[in-house]
């Protein structure tokens, strides 16, 4: 009797459980979106980003993530990196930017965007690139964690792997505006109110120490801001004086009260407007 009541409670849990997601098609593209309920790989035909050339002012960053992805690429050891630092400064664009010109090498490469809310699933996300023979790329932009966000713990599979370890096959790419991925005073009220100040807050501050490279972006200059608008210009054909240029630019940003790559980028699809011209 407890054996066909045993296995009327599998059956039932057979017929209520999620299919098995099927295998990925990673020939499909050379991009990926991560998503859940149901967890899936969406390949992405055409992806959203600038050439490597375009970016101004972040030479050291732009040199050093290349080479770290060349290593990866061609099957070398690798770092995870952490892109931090001030907001539109491209480092979202850098890591879409590296992607592609790895690419133009000839070396065969994938990237997965990966959602911060979604990091609780990581580790299914991981059975799937596991042992393939194809390199990933785990990207997750904008990420950072506030008080009582557990997200942090579901993060250590990918920086360490747990018992089976990070996949040879994939490193972690993550941009952040904060250094230590959580607000400085939620770092300060922790370390002052705790028994133990100097553990209270390691475990979620160390998860920076995970990453190898620690890349920096910095408010840019105003040089360095109409430099970036004048690659642009020269990248898409537009021809403007430098007067104009001058006085349009800083007027721009002095409405928008920042100064920085995506503000550059702003000014510029206006003015790619005005003259008519198509930006693809």
């Amino acid at each position: 009797m407890a054996s066909k009541t045993l296995k009327r409670i599998a059956e039932a849990l057979e017929r209520i459980a999620p299919a098995p997601l099927p295998s990925p098609n990673f020939d499909a593209a050379d991009a990926f979106v991560w998503h859940v309920d149901p967890d899936r790989l969406e390949p992405v035909p055409r992806v959203n980003r600038v050439g490597i050339e375009l970016l101004i002012g972040v030479n050291r960053s732009r040199d050093t993530l290349l080479e770290n992805t060349v290593q990866f690429a061609n099957g070398l050891p690798a770092n995870n990196a952490l892109l931090w630092g001030a907001r539109g400064m491209g480092k979202s664009s850098l890591v879409k930017a590296v992607h592609a010109a790895v690419l133009e090498q000839g070396l065969p490469l994938k990237i997965v965007e990966l959602q911060r809310e979604d990091l609780p699933s990581v580790s299914r996300l991981l059975n799937h690139l596991r042992g393939r023979k194809e390199r990933f790329v785990l990207f997750c932009d904008d990420l950072s964690f506030s008080h009582d966000d557990q997200h942090y713990k579901s993060l250590k599979a990918v920086l360490d792997g747990g018992i089976e370890g990070r996949p040879d096959n994939v490193v972690f790419y993550a941009t952040s505006n904060r250094r230590h991925l959580m607000p400085r005073d939620m770092i300060e009220n922790e370390r002052s109110s705790a028994i133990s100040p100097s553990e209270a807050v390691e475990e979620k501050v160390s998860l920076s120490d995970r990453f190898g490279l620690w890349l920096g972006f910095h408010p840019c200059s105003q040089d360095e801001y109409l430099d970036m608008i004048r690659g642009y210009c020269r990248n898409y054909g537009i021809e403007i004086d430098e007067e104009t240029l001058w006085a349009e630019a800083i007027e721009w940003q002095a409405t928008r009260g920042s100064r920085s790559g995506r503000v550059a980028w702003q000014y510029f699809t206006d003015l790619a407007g005005r003259r008519g011209v198509v930006i693809d």
